[in-house]
């Protein structure tokens, strides 16, 4: 399993979400700090879930990091992530 399928594993394990969109940013980060070749490191995650009703932006990042887990930092360098609830 692939980098990207083991987050979409792990989020849709979680959450249940609604809506779930994530990109690979890996190649444009080649030459940067983190980026190691043939590996996916850089990733953006777009996630629509009832669970994160009412709960601030700093909550949402730490349930989902959480989820996440052992994935996080290694292979994962960069996150870029938008957490919202199905009402906004």
């Amino acid at each position: 399993m692939n980098v990207a399928d083991s987050i979409r594993a792990r989020l849709t394990a979680a959450f249940a979400p609604a809506a779930l969109d994530i990109s690979d940013e890996s190649h444009l980060h080649a030459g940067h700090a983190g980026h190691r070749p043939g590996v996916s490191t850089h990733f953006r995650v777009a996630i629509v879930a009832a669970a994160f009703a009412g709960k601030s932006r700093v909550e949402r990042q730490r349930l989902v990091f959480a989820a996440l887990g052992d994935l996080m930092g290694n292979p994962i360098h960069a996150f870029a992530l938008s957490a919202k609830a199905p009402d906004e």
